[in-house]
């Protein structure tokens, strides 16, 4: 498995032109950050809990538009000891609407990782732009027969009867997220290995539950030779630093996802680790730094 930001000869010129891996290294931890793409959103959903005009003030400030923002995705291959992981997988092909997501197939290969490497794959949450990747036609079978599928228990006892009356989603996604679950229950459930609130899947490479966006939501935390690395999932999203009461409509707790947030950043910002996260824009790397009751997120400078 190739662990670099070099160019491959056998990727296309025109995905040259667009930036879609990222490497780096935790101590002995080699780590891939893989752009799976960006969606298109309704800014209604970046905040449910503020009056209009201060969001869309907000999104003005950050030079975005009033209706609908670029919601990027991002996956991790982490390399430890003898174990290949896969937290999260992205989009996958199915959903017509989002033209500009579902690229993690196609950029894994080109970034000369064989799937059939992968020894462990870590689900944050179930939310179909972090399963629907392993969805993907002949995804399954190019995988080995004996991976291990890694989620927190209550996300998985979740999704048997999911809960969206605290979510404020677009009208057709809460449809798409439960069947979306349901199928990859059903494809992986053999595979699956859940855990209470914490484990280790690989030396230094350790899985914790925090609930809040879901009711399973985990982040990852990576450890090795003094550094550290947190992969937050969806407990961070770009407003987040600036308003991390803020809710998203995407969470089914929102109250508890503010205070997840809130927790998740002032250990990052206390700690001077690395963060990286689903959502915020690629590489997405970079640390977080206190201001007052908010934070400032510092974006790392590309090493290449």
């Amino acid at each position: 498995m190739s662990l670099d930001n070099t160019v491959h000869p056998s990727t296309s010129g025109s995905e040259e032109l667009v930036p879609s891996r990222y490497a780096l290294r935790v101590g002995e931890i080699d780590v891939l950050v893989v752009s799976d793409g960006v969606l298109l959103l309704p800014t209604t959903t970046l905040a449910t809990n503020v009056d209009p005009a201060v969001r869309a003030a907000w999104m003005e400030d950050m030079f975005l538009p009033p209706d609908k923002f670029d919601w990027p995705l991002n996956v991790l291959v982490v390399r430890s000891g003898d174990r290949t992981i896969l937290v999260d997988s992205g989009l996958g092909g199915e959903y017509p609407g989002f033209p500009r997501a579902g690229h993690f197939p196609r950029r894994l290969e080109a970034a000369g990782i064989d799937l059939a490497s992968v020894t462990d794959v870590v689900l944050t949450h179930m939310h179909m732009d972090h399963v629907g990747g392993l969805l993907v036609d002949g995804m399954k079978e190019r995988l080995r027969p004996d991976l291990r599928v890694h989620a927190a228990d209550a996300e998985v006892k979740f999704w048997a009867s999911p809960d969206f009356s605290h979510t404020t989603m677009p009208s057709p996604v809460p449809d798409v997220l439960r069947s979306t679950a349901k199928r990859f229950l059903s494809e992986y459930r053999s595979q699956l290995r859940t855990f209470e609130e914490e484990y280790e899947v690989a030396p230094g490479v350790v899985v914790r539950r925090t609930g809040g966006h879901t009711p399973g939501h985990s982040v990852v935390r990576l450890a090795s030779g003094g550094d550290r690395l947190t992969f937050a999932g969806d407990a961070i999203f770009p407003v987040g630093f600036d308003h991390p009461d803020w809710h998203n409509g995407f969470e089914h707790d929102p109250e508890e996802a503010a205070r997840v947030r809130v927790r998740l950043l002032r250990e990052v910002a206390a700690t001077g680790e690395t963060l990286v996260a689903t959502h915020l824009p690629f590489p997405s790397v970079g640390r977080v730094a206190v201001t007052g009751n908010a934070f400032r997120w510092v974006p790392a400078v590309w090493d290449f």
